[in-house]
């Protein structure tokens, strides 16, 4: 169990809502239902907007967040991210694998995804990006893209902190860590 209880249901018409939306019919997450059950906390969490896809495409945009969730040790919230996007997302076994257990320049990956790979490790360290990595991805990306990525980095390490420091349970049937 979480170290902040979750709300139960049945849960308010509003935050029932929410969560169809988010979830599109399916159960709730345990890291929505902690936040549900605190209104300011909710509504900041919703409110960084970043739920959605974005600019990037579904494989860029779970790259980057399998592996800010893998640096970052939430097996909560990579595995969840892997059980729901990976396939749609055409990431490999190797792939996912590399998530967490390889680095920027893994083989597996395009110059294009070792850009943005680079430039995760890089905020993931030291919250900024060196002229020569900001080139890097620049190479690929254009400032939409760019902003999204580092948003995206942003979010996840928050959305790690929130789930490694609540002790979540890992989702029923979601992903482990690679051994």
């Amino acid at each position: 169990m979480s170290r902040i209880a979750p709300l139960e249901p049945p849960y308010p018409a509003e935050i029932a809502a929410q969560f169809d939306r988010i979830m599109r019919g399916a159960p709730p997450l345990m890291l929505f239902r902690v936040m549900a059950g605190h209104a300011r906390a909710w509504v900041k969490f919703r409110g960084a907007s970043l739920l959605d896809r974005g600019p990037l495409s579904l494989r860029d945009r779970e790259i980057v967040i399998n592996r800010t969730c893998a640096l970052n040790w939430c097996e909560y919230e990579w595995g969840v991210h892997v059980t729901a996007f990976a396939e749609a997302a055409h990431l490999t076994a190797d792939e996912i694998r590399a998530t967490v257990r390889g680095d920027a320049d893994t083989p597996c990956w395009s110059s294009a995804e070792q850009a943005l790979l680079a430039a995760v490790d890089a905020l993931h360290v030291g919250a900024t990006l060196s002229a020569a990595e900001f080139e890097r991805l620049g190479a690929h990306y254009d400032a939409d893209q760019i902003l999204e990525i580092i948003l995206l980095c942003g979010f996840y390490r928050t959305v790690s902190c929130l789930a490694n420091a609540l002790d979540l349970p890992l989702e029923p049937g979601a992903a482990r860590f690679p051994a």
